[in-house]
Order: C-alpha cells, then sequence, then structure tokens
C-alpha cells in the first residue's frame, strides 16, 4: 500500500493504545490495574450533564459555528478574564475538539514545512507528531542540569533561523513540573523580542498543589495587542473531568483565530453543541468540583510518592501538579519500554514508557485513579521488581509466582 510520508512518519498514540489494552484485558476479566491513564475518575459536573440532557431534549442539534457557539465564547471570555486577568473578544477565540485540536490548528495556522517547534523536554507525546502533521521539525530541549526545569538559556541554545514557535506546557505532561514564575516571565520577554510564537498549554493550570498559584503568562507580555504571537490554550478536559466532551480552546489574536477556523472549518466544523453546551454549563456551573478533585489529586499524590520512595532503586521528583509522576527505574531496566511490557504481561499493571515521552529508563505513573488502585498497582510493581520480595503473589484467587529474578 502506498502512504504519505506524513503518513508513514506518524505513530499511535502510546497513551490512547495503552487505554484500548486496558479495555480489552478488563473485558477478557483479567484484574488489570491501569496506572497509565490521563482521565480523573470523578464524575462530569451535574451542571455540564443538564446542559447536555436539556439541548438533546429540544431535538434542536444542529451544526455550529467552526469556532464555536456564543455562549460557550461567552463564558470563555469571562474565564480568561477571570484567571488571566485578560479582557479579549469572542473574535479571539476559537473552540476545538479538545485542547489537542486547539494546539494542532494553531500549529497548522503559523508552521511552515521544516520551520521548527522548541518545548521542554520530557514533553506530551503529541508534540512531536503535531510537528510533523505540517511538515515541520519538533525540537525538545533538555535541562543542563538533567532536572525537569529548563532555563531561558537552554532555550536560547536551540532557538535559530528555522525556530517558529516555542510551546510550555506547565504544569507538565508527564513530569507534574510547574515551571517558576520567573521562567515564565522569561519565556513571554524572550518570544517577543524574537519574534516568535508562544503557546501556553495552561490545560493542568487549576490542577496544582502546596498552594501554588496558577501562572498568568499575560503579566509578562508588553505587546498585548492584536500583533501579540502569545497563544492561551486550555479547556475543560483535565479540571473539569470532561475527557470524554472533548471541548478546549485557544485564546489569540484575531487574525490568527481567523486562520484557525478557516482551517478547522475545513478538517471538522464546530464541535458538537450538545458537547458545547455542556462546558457552559460546566464553566458558568457550581466550581467546587475543581478544587474537590485538585485536593483529591493531592493526596493521591502524596500515597503515590510515599510507596515510590520505598523502592530502592527508583528515583522520585515530586510532581507540582497535574496527575502524573515521571518516575526513574532505570537502576531496574534501562530500556523504558521493556519494562513497562514486562509490568504488563507479570502483573497487569499499565505505565506509560518514558521513551514516548523523550526521556529512557522512567515510566509514568498516573495518580488519577482510586487510592486502592494506587496502592495495589505500586505493591505489584515493587514485588515484580525487588528482589526481597516474597517469590509468591495473589492477585484476587489468582497465584503469582516470580520466577525471573
Amino acid at each position: 500500500m502506498s502512504l504519505s510520508l506524513i503518513a508513514r512518519s506518524i505513530s499511535a498514540s502510546p497513551t490512547l493504545r495503552l487505554n484500548e489494552k486496558a479495555a480489552i484485558l478488563r473485558e477478557k476479566g483479567d484484574p488489570v490495574i491501569h496506572l497509565g491513564g490521563g482521565e480523573p475518575k470523578s464524575m462530569a459536573p451535574l451542571d455540564a450533564i443538564l446542559a447536555a440532557v436539556t439541548t438533546l431534549n429540544s431535538g434542536e442539534v444542529r451544526y455550529t459555528p467552526a469556532d464555536g457557539i456564543p455562549a460557550l465564547k461567552k463564558s470563555i471570555i469571562r474565564y480568561t478574564e477571570e484567571f488571566y486577568n485578560r479582557k479579549v473578544s469572542p473574535e479571539n477565540i476559537i473552540v476545538s475538539g479538545g485542547a489537542k485540536q486547539a494546539i494542532m490548528v494553531a500549529l497548522q495556522a503559523i508552521l511552515n514545512p521544516q520551520e521548527e517547534v522548541l518545548y521542554p523536554a520530557p514533553y506530551w507525546v503529541s508534540y512531536p507528531d503535531m510537528a510533523k502533521l505540517c511538515g515541520a521539525v519538533g525540537i525538545p530541549v533538555y535541562a543542563e542540569d538533567g532536572s525537569f526545569y529548563p532555563t531561558l538559556k537552554d532555550f536560547e541554545l536551540k532557538v535559530g533561523s528555522y525556530t517558529k514557535a516555542i510551546i510550555i506546557n506547565s504544569p507538565n505532561n508527564p513530569t507534574g513540573a510547574m515551571y517558576s514564575e520567573k521562567f515564565i516571565a522569561d519565556i513571554v520577554d524572550f518570544c517577543e523580542r524574537k519574534d516568535i510564537y508562544l503557546i501556553m498549554d495552561d490545560i493542568y493550570h487549576r490542577l496544582i498543589f502546596d498552594g501554588r498559584k496558577p501562572i498568568n503568562c499575560y503579566n509578562y507580555a508588553k505587546d498585548l495587542s492584536e500583533k501579540s504571537k502569545l497563544i492561551v490554550i486550555n479547556g475543560v478536559s483535565k479540571q473539569y473531568a470532561m475527557t470524554g466532551f472533548r471541548i478546549g480552546w485557544a485564546v489569540a489574536n484575531k487574525k490568527l483565530i481567523e486562520a484557525m477556523t478557516n482551517i478547522q472549518g475545513h478538517q471538522t466544523s464546530g464541535p458538537s453543541v450538545l458537547l458545547q453546551k455542556a462546558a457552559v454549563g460546566a464553566l458558568n456551573g457550581i466550581q467546587s468540583g475543581v478544587e474537590n478533585l485538585r485536593v483529591t489529586l493531592e493526596n493521591n499524590r502524596n500515597v503515590l510518592i510515599d510507596l515510590l520512595n520505598s523502592f530502592e532503586g527508583v528515583k522520585v521528583t515530586k510532581p507540582d501538579g497535574t496527575f502524573y509522576c515521571f518516575a526513574d527505574f532505570s537502576n531496574y531496566e534501562k530500556s523504558s519500554n521493556k519494562l513497562s511490557e514486562f509490568l504488563i504481561d507479570k502483573v497487569m499493571v499499565l505505565t506509560v514508557p518514558g521513551k514516548e515521552f523523550g526521556m529512557e529508563g522512567y515510566l509514568r505513573i498516573s495518580y488519577c485513579g482510586s487510592i486502592k488502585d494506587i496502592t495495589e498497582g505500586i505493591e505489584r510493581i515493587k514485588w515484580a521488581l525487588d528482589p526481597n520480595s516474597p517469590n509468591e503473589l495473589y492477585i484476587g484467587d489468582r497465584k503469582l509466582v516470580r520466577d525471573w529474578l
């Protein structure tokens, strides 16, 4: 079969592939524990559900504008003013099928073939392939000190004549690292001076811990005119536990939003009116669910970190936010793919290989599930890896015998 160069260069999303594998194993009745997931297990807000049901009951489920319905844009304007102290107009907003599509359409609107987009490493698995889909080149930027916290100098060393954009995801997937206020100020100033687009992927910006407050990139921008190259991405998936609703948005200058709308109009048209109305319900409704989720995740993080610290061979950096921990298991196995497959095969625990995020020897472990899953999942991993563990383990009525150490 003859496929395009782009099609041949794109691989399946590893996180979506793991979700599918977990579903297949569960359907078979296997007691699998999914510690690789990227969606909170709490229920979507009641206000969101009721808004969607009301729209469905009306029978008026029609096409929507390619850039989003007015009611949702109004809610996003209010959200942007509340959390970013920034007043924008409807023409500064596009609503997409999730934050992922908002980023993708933004990249398609600004990148030419062979141009470069930079992002901190470890990075979200989709950034490199998103660049490829534009015929562009994704460039990971590693911190010189080996940490999860790059400096402006690290970016300056990578920026060249082909650099068109920088993506900053803070707090970061997969590490949970929240970049400092100084770093955000520096990168905003740097992009303005270099005339580079800056995409702030803020999808986790309210899911932060230890008393931290969201950092507002607009506070450090000198150019807030319609020539600004600052793009802010957000959505309802993470903070409202509405991953399946697939509603995200971008806030940017009007000319760019117009171009993004033209592209999206030919790709998918506007997102479903049912899902947009649900997002309106979430944004306008009772907000206590976001804080409840944040507190639950912070507690889950603390439990997970304590469990991982009980391993002699695991190195852990405490996440500042999100619901992911990026732990170094290289003392046990250098290949994260081999280790991930080993844990699935031997103890039915799913994790995501660090190689997918640009760093070998690590596993991304999610703590957005139940305490029971976190505790039992890590206990299974420890049993599989720790030579001091007993040779037998019971999972329900199944007896596992360790014969590989």
